[in-house]
């Protein structure tokens, strides 16, 4: 039977090297640095320019309107979706969070910010100039800032910066509004809210379960009335 010749050292010792040169070139592969100097391209320039036409997932913007609130270079003067309940209340939840500290919630420029000693007091929205400003002329000054008040286009996505200017234009119109725009039936003012549970600081109120108008009562009481009486007239037929 044929016997197994050693494999000499210097062999062996050459195998080891190679196999570790392989797996140090896999954990440490060979690659370029954020914005470094690369000898590759004629321009020196690792950091590469997207091709021509390049998109970013889910950020097509083929509704220019949409995203820049411009018809050409003008300031549009449309919304691009309908307005509805559901857009101003999302309209007025991120005006109180991003746009109230210092236009304040009635959008009259007396926030909190400027109260504080802030250099400069942001305009009424309830100026001639700004009730007659287009709404592309706010997503402007949203996205892009305006004097020292600085952009959020980082902050607030562009549906939401459309749903603050439904909610802008809503407070421009409660400041305004006349009788000939309130729906027939309804009190002015407003009839305010009863709670059932005042709320404190750590826990929000609770509203009273709503209770039917005096008027309300008589017409349903006329109502059992009436079909009480019909009830004993059928006794009185079947009898």
């Amino acid at each position: 039977m044929a016997r197994l010749r050693p494999i000499p050292l210097f062999a062996a010792l050459i195998a080891a090297g190679a196999f570790s040169a392989c797996r140090l070139d896999m954990h440490v592969e060979p690659r370029e640095n954020p914005l470094s100097k690369s000898d590759f391209y004629a321009d020196q320039r690792s950091e590469r320019p997207p091709v021509e036409g390049t998109v970013a997932r889910d950020d097509l913007r083929a509704d220019s309107y949409f995203y820049s609130g411009k018809i050409g270079n003008s300031p549009g003067d449309v919304m691009p979706f309908a307005v509805t309940k559901e857009v101003l209340d999302r309209g007025r939840e991120r005006f109180n969070i991003f746009c109230a500290p210092c236009h304040s919630r009635l959008g009259d420029g007396n926030g909190f910010v400027p109260s504080r000693g802030f250099p400069r007091k942001p305009p009424s929205f309830h100026i001639a100039r700004l009730e007659k400003a287009p709404v592309g002329y706010f997503y402007d000054v949203i996205t892009n800032g305006f004097g020292i008040m600085p952009d959020y286009a980082s902050q607030i996505p562009p549906h939401d910066r459309w749903d603050i200017i439904a909610y802008i234009r809503a407070l421009q119109l409660s400041q305004n509004a006349t009788m000939s725009d309130v729906p027939a039936g309804q009190q002015v003012p407003s009839e305010a809210p009863k709670f059932r549970e005042p709320g404190s600081g750590a826990t929000l109120p609770v509203l009273a379960p709503e209770t039917k108008s005096a008027e309300e009562k008589s017409q349903n009481a006329k109502r059992d009335d009436m079909q009480s009486a019909a009830m004993q007239r059928n006794q009185q037929v079947n009898q």
